[in-house]
């Protein structure tokens, strides 16, 4: 049976071989074909300039003419030279050395494994031959993947950890971030301590010529420890998330009205970001209202909207309270902010808030991370289709100062476009039932 194995390995390594070889000579030739027709093209090209040359001698007018078709000639040559251009016979010939190489590798450990099979096999004619042997050395392996396990759960925190975790910026990440530490403390130790005791159990009790294993069917004490311990943790952690959650998002009436009204709309592909103006209040939307030149379907009848500002960039005041309404035009989006542990979805047809207050500036930030072209970003946490990748926008942390004068220098939604718009519309308009979806 063994000696079969081996025959049809050699067969398929055979085969393999022979296939290699007969890709390998296209490969030259095609590289050979496409020499040829370069050097074709650079004759073409060559003759069209020689023709270029002779037809200078006559009048400025032709040669006018002939150089421009010299150019267009040339720029046609080139361009079926490009079209020439096929994949590089580099990528067929890596293709077939690593494949290559992967059959010596296996033929290597093939090898071994018959060199093992022999050393065995001449142990077991001399009487030499140890049945339990192997367990003692899976066993021994064991402790040592243990050691190195562990080793590299400490390399992971000690030298990854600081490079994938970095304090938040706003007063609600200090809660998030603890807790999300102490859910990973307690992972850690369950993982190592499972992990200790399942590598050392397989050691200590590993198959020995005078062992027998005890039949151990059942213990009530045992299965009512690792049902109601992992039980009472879990409710906890989530107890422990569920009041953090309601404490960053159930904000007093009060403070809402106090903070700076900031909304952000979400669409394949891209974030629309809306301010207030001098009134501190965001006007209403209507879908009904959305046309070419008002793709964001502001209504207009609310004369809150008329001094609404449109900007590029999202820039907020530092040690200021910042209310966010999340609305989506088409499908769900996830409103995203890695560094101020931001997260909440764009759902269409309704309007979700988050509230918070950053505390570190972009410019702080950038001294800290000693990377003077940081910037926090804004991400969609959803995948909502091919340019899904796109949807980024900056976020700015400033002082109050810097930001009162950005603010002025933003523009107003309500261009003379839409005012010419709205004005020959009003009639319309002033009929209309508004269906906000703020």
């Amino acid at each position: 049976m063994n000696l079969k194995i081996n025959n049809g390995f050699k067969s398929i390594a055979g085969l393999l071989l022979l296939i290699s070889l007969f890709f390998a000579a296209p490969v030259m030739a095609m590289q050979n074909d496409s020499t040829v027709v370069d050097t074709s093209e650079v004759a073409t090209t060559a003759s069209a300039e020689a023709t270029v040359d002779s037809a200078a001698a006559s009048t400025d007018t032709t040669v006018a003419t002939v150089a421009a078709d010299a150019t267009s000639t040339t720029t046609t040559a080139a361009a079926k030279v490009e079209e020439v251009k096929q994949i590089d016979p580099q990528v067929y010939k890596n293709f077939f050395y690593y494949l290559l190489l992967f059959l010596v590798i296996c033929s290597i450990i093939a090898v071994i494994g018959k060199i093992h099979s022999v050393y065995v096999l001449t142990r077991k004619m001399n009487g030499k031959h140890n049945e339990l042997g192997n367990n003692n050395l899976q066993a021994s392996l064991f402790l040592v993947f243990l050691i190195a396990f562990l080793a590299f759960v400490y390399y992971s925190y000690d030298v990854w950890g600081s490079w994938s975790w970095r304090d938040a910026v706003t007063e609600h990440g200090k809660d998030i971030d603890r807790m999300f530490i102490i859910t990973l403390v307690i992972t850690t130790v369950v993982l190592v301590l499972t992990h200790i005791v399942l590598f050392v159990f397989t050691y200590i009790y590993r198959s020995k010529a005078k062992s027998k294993a005890y039949y151990y069917p059942h213990n009530d004490a045992i299965e009512r420890l690792w049902t109601i311990v992992p039980a009472i943790v879990l409710t906890v952690l989530v107890l422990f998330g569920f009041f953090t959650w309601r404490s960053i998002t159930n904000v007093p009436e009060d403070l809402q009205k106090s903070a700076i009204q900031i909304e952000v709309l979400g669409e394949q592909f891209a974030w629309h970001v809306r301010y207030p103006g001098v009134d501190g209040q965001i006007g209403k939307r209507n879908y009904k209202m959305t046309t070419a030149t008002n793709p964001y379907g502001i209504d207009f009848n609310d004369k809150a909207s008329w001094d609404d500002l449109q900007t590029q960039d999202i820039v907020i005041p530092v040690n200021k309270s910042v209310r966010f309404h999340i609305i989506s035009k088409d499908i769900i989006h996830s409103f995203y902010i890695p560094d101020f542990r931001v997260q909440i979805n764009a759902v269409p047809g309704m309007t979700n808030y988050f509230q918070f207050t950053p505390t570190v500036t972009t410019e702080e930030m950038r001294d800290k991370m000693n990377d003077p072209n940081y910037d926090f970003i804004m991400l969609c946490n959803k995948i909502c289709g091919q340019g899904h990748y796109n949807m980024g926008k900056k976020v700015i942390v400033v002082t109050e100062a810097e930001y009162k004068e950005w603010l002025a220098q933003q523009g107003k939604y309500f261009t003379e476009d839409l005012q010419k718009e709205f004005a020959s519309n009003n009639a319309v308009s002033e009929g209309l039932t508004t269906a906000s979806v703020n």
